[in-house]
């Protein structure tokens, strides 16, 4: 059978390569596409809230990389029922099988000595970053469930036999909660900063079992960065 040649605009920018990672790329590969696709990882956002965790991005290209996603069928929208009514995107469940992918990208790319953990990231972004770096053999042994408050959103985390399970809201059951913004959880994790001193500054909150919130921080250590390439 003969396969009908394809002429649109937006056809004629793919790498028409029959390589499954080539037509990874006509998918996801424009610029934004795959942050969209993380901040959708733990579940529907409205647009606003798109656009609030990625600062970088206007309106019209977020416009545009929700549509491509959603004609790639990675993105689905849905409306909310009342009182919410409000219109949200989700990963479809072929579009929620990329987390692996995000965990292979950012653990090889930690790896970079221009890597520069200290900029601003996302709710979305550190608790990839958390599922990325977990240490099963740290973990080992220990259960454990910690919430986490970031900014708005809270998160329910539960370790088990070196696995972190993420799940949006509370977790009234938590063994420990740790509120704060992204960027100052991301100091104690991989900044090497105390908590206790965070907490003097304001910038974060222990609650519960601090012991344990103290032990959970050092879970996630980073790799070591690439040397240069041999002569």
């Amino acid at each position: 059978m003969k396969l009908e040649k394809v002429t649109s605009t937006e056809r004629r920018r793919w790498y028409d390569d029959a390589c499954a990672a080539a037509h990874a790329l006509d998918l996801v590969g424009e610029r934004w596409a795959l942050l969209v696709m993380r901040e959708l990882v733990f579940g529907p956002r409205r647009f606003s809230d798109l656009r609030a965790s990625l600062p970088g991005i206007s309106a019209n290209v977020l416009t545009q990389r929700l549509e491509g996603l959603e004609a790639a069928g990675v993105v689905a929208r849905r409306r909310l029922p009342p009182p919410a009514a409000a219109q949200v995107y989700e990963l479809t469940p072929w579009g929620r099988e990329s987390e692996p992918i995000f965990v292979a990208l950012g653990r090889w790319a930690a790896r970079s000595p221009l890597h520069d953990p200290t900029r601003p990231l996302s709710a979305a972004s550190l608790l990839l970053s958390l599922r990325t770096m977990l240490d099963p053999d740290r973990a080992e042994g220990i259960e454990a469930r910690i919430g986490l408050r970031l900014g708005r959103e809270a998160f329910a985390l539960h370790l088990r036999e070196g696995h972190l399970g993420v799940a949006a809201g509370e977790d009234p059951a938590a063994d420990a909660v740790i509120s704060g913004e992204p960027p100052a959880l991301a100091a104690a994790l991989y900044g090497g900063q105390a908590l206790e001193a965070l907490e003097e500054a304001g910038a974060l909150r222990v609650e519960g079992d601090r012991v344990l919130a103290r032990w959970f921080v050092t879970l996630f250590p980073l790799p070591p960065k690439a040397g240069p390439a041999a002569a």
